[in-house]
């Protein structure tokens, strides 16, 4: 954990004298959903190999960069590529760019997914407002000995999802003529897809979409005092009584597809959070 500390601090030294402002928003992107957080005006880009301590993405269309920049005049910092356990990774290492964030000042952490759909009513392409989590990952970034500056031994996760974004994002949505899905996502550790069984179980215990990210990194930000707003792009609809195999290169073109609405969206809040909270 000493190491832990050490790495995150050269890591976050590294990056605080290439960035102009103290980011406040934090956008975290993930399978086909990278060009998402272009719409910024992009101060500096690093290649994440390039970063002290920093882990390197291994998935497809997971871009491998940070951005820093400015969007509707709020200073953000973006992440185009996440981190998954069936990578190998440790939740420590999944959760680096979430600690990263928070040593540099993040407040409100933004986060996309792309999910398979586990309510009938869902249709692909559907993005759905996540309100709480399941995590059946069977870990937890917070496990070993706590690090009190970086947050409460035991944080709540009752409000894990922040009500008032939730509430934004659908009132910008409306406002641009589409409508959102909200429901609980299930968090699995991948990287095999789930069997009709599986999808059964998750449907069974309230689960509305199911993916291989996100649970750990909430977990984090919830640690770290930040605001979260989960965003899943459904990019296949499971049915178990007729299950429908489902490929890596459909996933990633419907997810692909979402890119204009989540767009919209995370340009709103950004617009919403400058407003009454920075400017």
């Amino acid at each position: 954990m000493k190491n832990m500390k050490r790495r995150l601090a050269e890591t976050v030294d590294f990056i605080k004298i290439r960035i102009k402002d103290t980011p406040y928003i934090g956008l975290l992107t993930g399978t086909g959903l990278g060009a998402s957080a272009e719409s910024m005006t992009i101060e500096t880009t690093i290649r994440y190999q390039d970063i002290p301590h920093f882990p390197i993405s291994t998935v497809q269309t997971h871009i491998g960069r940070m951005l820093s920049g400015y969007m509707n005049g709020c200073p953000v910092i973006a992440m185009q590529g996440r981190f998954h356990l069936y990578e190998g990774y440790h939740p420590l290492e999944v959760t680096f760019p979430i600690r990263v964030m928070q040593q540099l000042g993040v407040k409100i952490l933004i986060l996309s997914n792309a999910a398979g759909g586990l309510n009938p009513e869902f249709n692909p392409g559907d993005i759905m407002l996540i309100t709480d989590h399941i995590n059946l990952t069977g870990t937890n970034p917070l496990i070993g000995p706590n690090i009190d500056s970086w947050g409460k031994r035991f944080p709540d996760m009752t409000r894990a999802y922040d009500e008032t974004l939730i509430d934004a994002a659908e009132r910008i949505a409306k406002t641009a003529g589409a409508s959102l899905q909200k429901g609980i996502y299930a968090g699995l550790t991948g990287p095999s897809l789930e069997t009709p069984s599986e999808v059964k179980f998750l449907q069974t215990i309230g689960a509305e979409a199911v993916g291989f990210s996100t649970v750990q990194e909430v977990i984090a930000a919830v640690h770290s005092g930040m605001r979260v707003l989960g965003l899943s792009t459904i990019t296949n609809v499971h049915n178990p009584d007729d299950p429908v195999p489902a490929t890596v290169e459909e996933i990633i073109e419907v997810a692909k597809g979402a890119t204009p609405l989540l767009e919209t969206i995370i340009k709103g809040i950004t617009k919403i959070i400058y407003e009454t909270e920075i400017r």
